[in-house]
């Protein structure tokens, strides 16, 4: 199923390859930058789920949605897609002002369908019905029932939820993007403290990244593999139809002999398939075991 909402960075393009390359043995499913939540309603359910983002209106908006849909819905049935209501909604919800948890969602989700790109700061200037998204908000209020939704930092929630059955995936704000994403604080030395606290977990862990030589080198080390991949530029298309943005997928164990080779099944199209995505395969890196 698809998300409610889009996000910066959001992962619709590579949910398919992400999900494919999570290892069947683990069923504890732990997404630490939440942000849209693409690979998490992707995905088969998991035994155990957690829904964390650094954020706390991000966070907030996940527990509304999860436990208040209606109330939600209804708070956000009679919402004004105009530049002036925009303003007074960003200015309202970025203000020390106390304001309850439906209503604040209801203003975060506003800000993110109405902004341009979901950037949550100018206004998009496009139509929008915001009634045609209240049956993706019951749908993910559905697939939410039984995930823990978290606003703790990275390094607390890993050590928290880390287990020899658990995988991580991780979706950071970008090298040199960091200042992209609103009320998370996220700087170059978090990138250094991402590292350190993956490099010694008991789970595994599927990391995407942007392809860059800093992040290049900061995971090249032992029991790491590294793969290139690619995704369509979402806002590129508008200008550029087609145009591919160079990511990395960053594991602990070998995404292809614990992720795609264990999924194969007995159609030969879907053999196919695999053995498609095995040659297709740009490792790297790759420093672990066999």
């Amino acid at each position: 199923m698809n998300s409610f909402m889009s996000w910066v960075g959001g992962k619709k393009a590579l949910r398919e390859a992400i999900t494919m390359r999570l290892p069947s043995d683990c069923d504890r499913y732990v997404e630490v930058f939440g942000g849209g939540g693409w690979v998490l309603f992707y995905k088969s359910p998991s035994k155990f789920e957690v829904y964390n983002d650094f954020n706390p209106n991000l966070a907030n908006l996940y527990r509304c949605v999860r436990d208040y849909p209606e109330e939600l819905c209804k708070e956000l049935t009679y919402t004004l897609n105009s530049r002036t209501d925009f303003d007074h909604v960003r200015k309202t919800i970025s203000s020390k002002t106390v304001i309850p948890d439906i209503k604040r969602a209801a203003y975060f989700y506003q800000l993110i369908r109405e902004s341009y790109a979901s950037g949550l700061d100018s206004f998009g200037a496009q139509p929008h019905s915001m009634w045609r998204n209240f049956p993706l908000i019951h749908q993910a209020a559905k697939r939410l029932q039984t995930v823990v939704v978290e606003n703790k930092d990275f390094a607390k929630l890993i050590a928290q939820y880390d287990r020899p059955n658990t995988i991580f995936y991780l979706d950071p704000p970008y090298y040199e993007t960091e200042d992209y994403y609103e009320d998370v604080g996220f700087t170059e030395k978090d990138h250094v403290r991402l590292r350190d606290a993956l490099v010694n977990i008991k789970g595994k862990f599927l990391l995407s990244y942007n392809d860059c030589p800093e992040i290049r080198e900061l995971y090249s080390m032992p029991g790491i593999m590294i793969e290139s991949t690619t995704r369509l530029s979402n806002i590129a298309q508008r200008y550029d139809a087609g145009k591919q943005y160079p990511e990395l997928l960053i594991s602990n164990y070998d995404t292809y002999e614990e992720g795609v080779l264990t999924r194969q099944l007995t159609l030969f199209d879907e053999y196919d398939e695999n053995e498609k995505i095995l040659k297709e395969r740009k490792i790297i890196w790759k420093s672990i075991a066999n």
